[in-house]
């Protein structure tokens, strides 16, 4: 598994090195539990509030912050390839599941908010990006409930319960 991040933050809120350890271990239990047996590679985007409402506007056309978008790659769902990927999936023997944007600045204010750590919340945004981009989705309730439950069965296992 390869994660690339990339950061267009403005400022630092937190070491980079010590996200992206996070990021790693969140995403290697979600991958973990959902039993994914092939090599993936995974792009993350840090940004500020302003880029990713830029974002949002751009490709869901709502005009406003929100804290993760995910961008898949591939023809899935709840974890099933409903089409199977061929070589211009691929990316150096890895294959490209799709694009996660994180605003951080969003994240801190959501920790505050709901009384939990910033890094619980950065691994929670991460994790659900994920399971996006494996075809999981909460546009109905047996959906959500579903996606719910592999998010926090991730997350427990690396010592962030809600």
């Amino acid at each position: 598994m390869k994660i690339v991040v990339q950061n267009k933050l403005k400022k630092r809120y937190l070491p980079i090195k010590d996200i992206k350890a996070l990021f790693m271990e969140a995403i290697n239990a979600a991958m973990e539990n959902e039993q994914v047996q092939f090599p993936v590679l995974i792009s993350i985007l840090l940004v500020e509030n302003d880029e990713i409402q830029r974002i949002n506007l751009q490709y869901r056309e709502k005009d406003s912050v929100t804290d993760v978008l995910s961008f898949p790659m591939l023809d899935m769902e709840d974890g099933v390839f409903i089409s199977e990927p061929g070589e211009m999936d691929m990316d150096q023997g890895r294959l490209f599941l799709g694009d996660i944007v994180i605003s951080v600045p969003k994240a801190i204010e959501q920790a505050k908010a709901y009384g939990h750590s910033v890094e619980r919340e950065l691994a929670f945004l991460v994790t659900h990006g994920l399971l996006h981009l494996l075809g999981y989705d909460h546009n109905i309730p047996e959906r959500e409930q579903k996606m719910k439950k592999r998010q926090e069965a991730a997350l427990s296992s690396i010592g962030l319960p809600r």
